[in-house]
């Protein structure tokens, strides 16, 4: 399969040379949306959650079209509804989620990923109105990583919450996905972020369900059924 050139596969960034001997591994995909079909996916079209990236690589091939990578994309409800915005080919499924509650997303400041003309970026969820008309596509999760450059004051570096962890930034209006290699905590997972890949913002997507869905680097993961996805579709 040919890997688009926009879609830029770059497995365990030790070979960049800012990481140190013993730190965490991760795998990271840079997405241009200017130039790939990137889109979230929830539900099939017979209204039912696909819940794996595989099920979604499937209906795509009976359309005759690849899913060259996927990721779980959001937190999610037990019937795999999101629990915040949800914005898919331009139309809302689910609105901005602002209320407090228990859990990661609720943290704050929590987040949003979107894509629209002029790229992808990613906000805090309290600036995401002011936007929401030009959003081609938008997920909510929880928490920020980064805000502004700084790591999230809640996150404790010696914290023993280890998981693998996925999330997202934005970089020169490029989707700049990660997922570990092995279990980190938030402090770790966002200082990666900031430290090796020089994001601004960043928002986490989920941990212990993350998943990869990539044919180029032999990627199928399965930890859990899933909410919403993410993927590039290619012809």
């Amino acid at each position: 399969m040919r890997v688009p050139p926009a879609l830029l596969l770059l497995a365990s960034l030790a070979a960049c040379g800012t990481m140190r001997a013993g730190e965490p591994h991760f795998t990271v995909i840079t997405v241009d949306p200017l130039r790939e079909r990137l889109q979230l996916f929830l539900n099939d079209e017979q209204g039912h959650p696909y819940k794996r990236l595989e099920r979604v690589a499937a209906a795509l091939d009976g359309r005759g079209q690849h899913l060259s990578f996927g990721m779980n994309a959001g937190m999610y409800h037990a019937d795999y509804s999101p629990v915040g915005l949800f914005v898919a080919d331009g139309v809302e499924l689910s609105p901005l989620n602002l209320s407090p509650g228990k859990g990661n997303f609720f943290l704050r400041p929590n987040g949003v990923f979107l894509v629209s003309d002029a790229g992808a970026q990613v906000v805090e969820s309290s600036a995401y109105p002011a936007l929401a008309g030009k959003a081609r596509l938008a997920t909510q999760s929880g928490p920020m990583l980064l805000s502004n450059g700084v790591i999230n004051p809640l996150f404790d570096p010696d914290s023993h919450s280890l998981h693998v962890r996925n999330g997202v930034c934005a970089l020169d209006g490029k989707a700049v996905f990660v997922i570990s290699e092995e279990r980190v905590n938030f402090y770790q997972f966002a200082r990666y972020f900031r430290d090796v890949l020089k994001c601004r913002d960043a928002l986490y997507l989920d941990g212990s369900v993350s998943s990869l869905y990539s044919p180029a680097l032999g990627r199928n993961d399965y930890r859990a059924d899933l909410g919403p996805m993410i993927g590039v579709i290619a012809d």
